[in-house]
């Protein structure tokens, strides 16, 4: 019998899969991941950290399987917690997503299941995992949940070779509602619980409330851009090298004060990120506002009106060649080489049709239509069809 530790969480799908993992033979143990504890900062009045564990620790003991509690908040606060606040600091908006998987679930936690003599670790995010042989090797492929609401392959971008091929994704094949059948029917005290927001593992949190407490807040001004402003006029260029084309595409506005007038003020140009509408405070105009950069150094939020505004979108993005991560390192292209993919910037985003371009610095997306909010910090994903093949860090 193949051994595995299942992360449970306290949610009805890992619940599912732990139940789906012990019929199907495997020598199942739980093993719930408490990630804070830091008092210097408080995350909310509730403490859903403790409710979680008691339903895993109930959904272990209606399956029979063994059960403990690791404690990595030491390693949550350093990896995930502190990147978040220095990335704010810069201007930037961190995925904490992304990163808990990378960090958290797929390594600390990962290597500790592999301490206890487990074969595999699994979880229970909606992807799928394939694998094929190529030249005598066998290639792990992530894939999209058969679920497309509730698509996680996004969630799983930084993952590599060996960590895939350590992993089992058993839910990946089911819709939401048949997990939460299931649940029900084996009388899981998970079956009705609803889905956990907020920050991986720690529960609901306002950001803007858990920022102030490490970043202090410093009155700045909000300006408003109008659209029509000379900045977004382009007239037919032409570009010597691709290059010079691809710097130009994926060029951010650069924003001055005397660019527009000025319409309020806020506490902190850090705890405001591109596209945001809510908690400007600014009323009175036509169409609501939406942030459409942040200068973290001059301290001023610029806004434009309307979603439809122009510094709202760009055609291209640039990843930092230290960024740039591959699943599939066999399908990696090389300088000046290009790459047709369907791509996307965010979680739940519909995948776009785009263009990947290697260069001596890092890489290039170019997508075919300008995509909304392209913001520093967050991830890109790439797939070809339903097959995630890599993904990097919007520079």
């Amino acid at each position: 019998m193949k051994k595995v530790v299942v992360g449970l969480s306290g949610g009805v799908d890992s619940s599912v899969t732990a139940y789906l993992l012990k019929e199907q033979g495997y020598e199942v143990i739980g093993l719930f991941m408490k990630n804070w504890h830091d008092d210097s900062v408080t995350i909310s009045d509730e403490c859903p950290w403790l409710d979680d564990s008691n339903d895993a620790m109930m959904v272990a003991d209606k399956l029979g399987i063994p059960f403990q509690t690791v404690d990595l908040s030491e390693q949550y606060k350093e990896r995930i917690v502190d990147y978040m606040f220095n990335e704010y600091e810069r201007g930037r908006t961190p995925n904490p997503d992304v990163l808990c998987n990378r960090e958290i679930k797929f390594d600390v936690f990962m290597k500790i299941a592999l301490s206890l003599g487990a074969d595999y670790v699994a979880t229970g995010h909606y992807c799928r995992k394939a694998e094929s042989e190529k030249d005598g090797k066998t290639i792990y492929r992530l894939l999209s949940g058969k679920d497309n609401n509730k698509d996680q392959s996004y969630f799983l971008c930084q993952l590599t070779q060996e960590q895939l091929s350590k992993t089992l994704f058993p839910i990946g094949e089911l819709q939401k509602s048949e997990v939460r059948e299931i649940a029900a029917e084996q009388n899981l005290v998970t079956a009705e619980k609803k889905d956990s927001q907020g920050l991986c593992f720690i529960g609901k949190v306002r950001l803007p409330d858990f920022l102030q407490q490490k970043l202090k807040p410093k009155e700045g001004v909000i300006v408003e851009v109008p659209a029509g402003k000379d900045l977004y006029s382009e007239e037919e260029r032409t570009f010597n090298s691709k290059i010079e084309e691809l710097k130009h595409l994926s060029k951010k506005y650069r924003y001055q004060q005397n660019d527009g007038k000025v319409v309020g003020k806020h506490q902190g140009a850090h705890y405001f990120t591109k596209g945001q509408r809510k908690g400007l405070a600014v009323g009175g105009t036509p169409e609501p506002l939406f942030v459409i950069d942040t200068d973290v150094d001059e301290n001023i939020i610029y806004t434009g009106q309307g979603k439809d505004h122009p510094g709202i979108y760009r055609q291209a993005l640039f990843i930092d060649k230290n960024e740039v991560h591959w699943i599939r390192r066999d399908l990696a292209i090389t300088n000046d080489e290009e790459m047709k993919v369907k791509a996307r910037i965010r979680y739940r985003q519909p995948l776009q049709d785009a263009r990947l371009y290697q260069t001596d610095n890092g890489m290039y997306v170019v997508f075919e239509e300008p995509q909304a909010s392209i913001t520093e910090g967050q991830f890109v994903a790439w797939y070809d069809n339903e097959e995630l093949l890599g993904s990097g860090v919007i520079s």
